[in-house]
Order: structure tokens, then sequence, then C-alpha cells
């Protein structure tokens, strides 16, 4: 049993592109904090690689961003064995990798022989010296060295067997009938390795003292961002919107103000877009570009290179006094989809900002329209999504977000302008409740009010721009039948709900109602929720103006009327004045124990 995952474990092409995002936080750390000869981050970031990591299509991203940013204290160990697992590197693997790196700007080195050890020292040594470029080492070995099987895939993936593991031993001068033994030489060795580190760290400590004399505030500020701790009053920077906005505003732009309140103080914010910033509105407007010259920036550049943005994200996180964002349309988390599972496996604090969240975007069409991503993210154990419906609501989000630092948080932003819901009660503190009463339509109907219904005639629940909808179809259900009791239930996050004691959820989600869920997204999971989800039936979106598309698929208030008075039927044959529970609850069913995760 696994109780942890850390960065060198993963698919492949993972761990170099995390090492990017520690490299670069090395390199903005020193700029931002070292003063004079107090320089309290300086460390060089190393790699050991093969084959598999080069060829996966990450590490290519990442390596190119690597180059372009100069990051010199980056050392890769490329161990050039020439097998893979299907076998020998001639089958898929015969480029230049020398010329490739190269041609991203590393300084590149080739030891021929692993066991010529002056070579390899040199080669680190050199490495080290270049200080302007990241650096390659092509170091040729010999997998499975000293087993009869050496040099082919059959020491690659599988066990070496009893008498395969005996030669190994007995090339390499062990006893072969001894297991799990360490030869006193090596403890020795160890032992001295141990107390050289101990007087290093005895160093540094008298070197971060001399720094909190010289520079109280920045040392604050260090321990505070290595403790993963926020400013007592941090949450006072949010954004409060008013009761009343005459405009509807995207929530990708109430995000843009949210960010901007908080990255002038919590200067730990550090992060980007791949080539989409000016979309997903996430350029900081107190800080410059962090590039290879100007490394005090905390703004990145990512490029188009989702996955290796999420990577680096990773790596940054991993190195710690950074907490990550990064940004591009929703749909293309598609392609980063295996760094921000690692986020959540890792338990990184990865903040992913995510705009264009629906059919609402409008003419870019099927192909960056998301309809099946909300589920795909929703289905990855400790990631917490959320798709806020106002100002508010974003504001809730970021404090979320913000507040977890053990798992990932995506934050499902709008293109297409959404009315505030701040009149109908909206709610930042109440985001992290993940669902909530926004509003309740004939209330005075409730036998706890003195009228006749035990419980709401539908609960109408809706998650991000859907909210608007909700609103409106109970006015309308309201004003044509003034003995109606409809409550709207606006849900940011699945994943926070459910973390909600039973109690509360069958406060939200009345026992006898039936409920109708509306998302502008795929209806698979809403079942959990709703007895009717409302939302795309097994199919793609369409290229069109966005008011055209939320029509086409039913997402306007005559429609969604009609089907929510189909659902009041179905389950209330009697009529509305009907008292007693009509639909079966969703939220009481036999729950089994979890077991009990390790990490």
């Amino acid at each position: 049993l696994t109780p942890g995952v850390e960065v060198s474990t993963g698919p492949l092409g993972q761990g170099i592109s995390n090492a990017v995002g520690m490299a670069m936080a090395e390199k903005h750390l020193a700029a931002h904090f070292n003063r004079g000869d107090l320089s309290i981050v300086d460390h060089f970031t190393y790699v050991i690689c093969g084959d598999g990591c080069l060829q996966e299509g990450i590490s290519s991203e990442a390596c190119s961003l690597a180059g372009h940013l100069g990051l010199g204290k980056l050392i890769v160990c490329y161990d050039d064995n020439l097998i893979t697992i299907d076998g020998d590197t001639a089958l898929t693997f015969t480029e230049d990798v020398n010329m490739r790196y190269e041609a991203y700007n590393w300084h590149v080195q080739t030891v021929d022989d692993v066991n010529d050890l002056p070579q390899l020292q040199n080669a680190l040594r050199n490495a080290q010296l270049e200080t302007s470029r990241p650096s390659l080492i092509k170091i040729r070995t010999v997998i499975g060295f000293g087993s009869p099987n050496q040099g082919t895939e059959k020491v690659h993936g599988a066990p070496l067997g009893a008498a395969d593991l005996a030669a190994v031993k007995t090339h390499y001068g062990f006893d072969p009938q001894q297991s799990f033994v360490v030869p006193e030489e090596v403890r020795k060795f160890y032992r001295k390795k141990k107390l050289e580190g101990d007087i290093w760290e005895g160093q540094w400590n008298n070197l971060f003292r001399k720094y909190q004399k010289e520079h109280p505030l920045l040392a604050e500020e260090f321990i505070r961002r290595q403790n993963r701790e926020l400013p007592a009053d941090w949450k006072s920077l949010l954004p409060q919107y008013p009761l009343t906005e005459a405009k509807a505003v995207a929530t990708r732009n109430r995000s843009e103000e949210v960010l901007n309140s908080l990255a002038g103080p919590l200067t730990e914010l550090m992060g980007g877009s791949a080539d989409l910033t000016g979309s997903n509105l996430t350029s900081l407007k107190c800080s410059g570009d962090f590039q290879k010259d100007t490394p005090h920036g905390r703004y990145v550049r990512f490029g188009v290179r989702e996955h290796a943005m999420s990577a680096i994200c990773n790596g940054m996180f991993a190195h710690g006094l950074i907490r990550p964002f990064c940004a591009t349309f929703l749909q293309f988390l598609g392609y980063a989809m295996g760094a921000v599972r690692v986020s959540a496996l890792s338990r990184f604090g990865i903040i992913y900002i995510m705009t264009h969240d629906s059919i609402g975007l409008g003419e870019d069409g099927p192909t960056h329209q998301p309809v099946e991503m909300l589920e795909s993210l929703r289905a990855i154990p400790n990631l917490v999504l959320l798709r806020p419906c106002d100002g508010r609501e974003v504001s809730g989000a970021y404090q979320v977000a913000l507040q977890r630092v053990t798992g990932p948080t995506v934050i499902s932003l709008s293109r297409q302008a959404t009315p505030s819901q701040a009149e109908s009660g909206s709610s930042t503190e109440k985001v992290a409740l993940g669902a909530y009463v926004l509003r309740e339509f004939g209330l005075e109907n409730s036998n706890q009010q003195g009228g006749s219904l035990s419980h709401p005639t539908i609960i109408l629940l809706a998650t991000g721009t859907e909210v608007q909808l909700a609103v409106g179809v109970a006015e309308q259900l309201y004003s044509r039948n003034s003995s109606v009791w409809v409550r709207v239930v606006s849900m940011p996050s699945c994943e926070l709900f459910d973390s909600q004691p039973l109690d509360y959820q069958r406060s939200v989600l009345l026992n006898g109602s039936p409920i109708m869920s509306i998302e502008a997204s795929g209806v698979t999971g809403w079942r959990k929720y709703a007895h009717a989800p409302f939302g795309l039936q097994s199919c793609f979106g369409v290229s069109a103006p966005s008011d055209v598309v939320y029509k086409h698929f039913g997402f306007s208030v005559p429609n969604l009327l009609e089907r929510a008075g189909e659902v009041i039927a179905f389950y209330r044959p009697g009529g509305v004045e009907t008292a007693h529970p009509v639909a079966p609850s969703l939220v009481d069913y036999p729950r089994f124990a979890a077991v009990n995760p390790l990490h």
C-alpha cells in the first residue's frame, strides 16, 4: 500500500515537466527574496529521466519552455539505455536527442559510459557552470547491468527472478544468499553524507537568522508562504459586489477582478495562461511577466502547452512557497488531464481557471464547447469543481480554492454575460457549502408559513450561467399559479455539497419534492441530484451565436417552463396542492463506508 505519490512517480514525462516548474520556482523566489550576499534561495534542480520520458509529448512542451526561459539551474541526466518495454529504441525512437535539445536552447553534453565516473562528474560540473541555459547530459547506460539479460527489454518491467538476481549479486561481489544487506562501508559513506548535510543545514539556518535580522518583513513572508498560510485579513481583499447591478457581466470578467484584488498582497500567487490571456483574463496588473531576464515577474506565458502547463504548476507547488494558477478554455483542459489527475493524486493545491465553460461560448462551435468536461472533472477524486453564477459566487470560488491546499480546484467560468443573482440571495460564503437555497417563490404556501404544502412543488437546481434561467422559470411558475412553492438552488460545487452533513443536504433537497437540474452541458451524473436532469443528451454543441445555441438546445425560460410543468405533472398527478411526498428522496440511500485513503 502506497501512502502517497511524490513527483518522481507517475506517468512518463510528468517528472521532467514537474522539474521545469521547480526550476522556475527557484529562479523566481531567488529574485524575490535574495538580498545581496544573503541568498536564502539558491539550488539546482536535478532530473534523472529515460527514453520514455523524452518520447512523451509533455516533455517536449515543458523542455521547450525551459529553454526559452533560460533555466540554467535545471540539470537533466538522460539515462540513454536504448531500451523501452517493447524492445530496442530502434523500433520507435531514432531521433537525435542532442540536436533536439540544442534546438530548444539547452546546453547538451554526452557521457559515453556511465561507469566513467570522472567523465560523469566533469559533465555535471560543466552543467553547473552553464547558468544561462538548462543542461541535458546524455549518459549511455546498460539496463540490467550484470544480469544474463542485460541490455534487453526482459529486465525493463519484470522481476529478475532468483537465478538472475543471484547472478547480479555475484557480479557485484555480494553474497547471493543474502538479501537486503547494506555493507558497512556503504553505511559509513552515507553517515558521512548525513553529517555533511547537517552542516549545510546549519549553515543555511545561520544565514536565515541573519536574513531575519536584516529583512524581517521578507523573512516573515518567507515563513508564512513556506507554511502555506494566508495573511490574517486576506478575505477582506475579496470584492464585495452590491445587491443591485444593472449590467450583466461574464463570470470570467468577475474572475479577473477577484484574481487581481488578491494577487497584489498574496505574493505567492504565480501563474498564467496557455496563450489565451486575453480570453481567460488572467494577467496580473501588479506584476510583469516571468521571463529569462525578468525572473521577479509572476505572470507566466505558458504558450500553447496545456499539458506541460499543468505539470509545471504541480512542480511549482511541490517546490513550495508558490501558489500556482493556470488557465485555458475548459474544453482544452482535456489536453492536460494526465497532469490534472496527478495534481489530485499528489494533493497539490493548484488553481485551474477555466473559461468558455459551456455551449454558451457560441461561434467557436462544438470543438470548443465542453459537453463532457464538467462530469469528467467531477469524477476525479480529491478535485473540487466550482461553477459560480455571478460575482459573489466567483469571490466564494476563489475563497474555497485558496483555502484548499491539499487538492486542486477548478473554477469554471463563462464567456457570455450573466446577470447578478445578488437580489435573489447569491452568497460568497455559502459557496463553501456546495449548494444552497438561493430563493423561494411561494414560501407562504408552505405549512411552516401557515400554508398547505409540506414541501416545494418543484426544486430547480442549477449551476453557473443557468442559475438565471432557473430563477426566471420559478418566477413564471409562481406568477401563473400563486399557490405553488418553488425553490431555486444554486449548486456551484457537487463535491462540496457531498461533503456536507446529511441533515444539511436534506434541508436543501427536501424529501418529496421533484427536482429538475439545469446545466448547459451533458446530463451524465445529474441523476444523483435530480429526478429530471435538463441538459445535452448524448450530443455535441453547434456553431452559432450564444443565444441561438441556447435556444436550439432548449435553454430558454419558455421551454424550461414547459419542461418544469411536465416534471410537476409527472410527480404530482393530484395537482400542485398535493401535500404528501410524491418524489423519492435522492439524498437518503444506503451509504457504504469508504476505505480510508492512505494519503
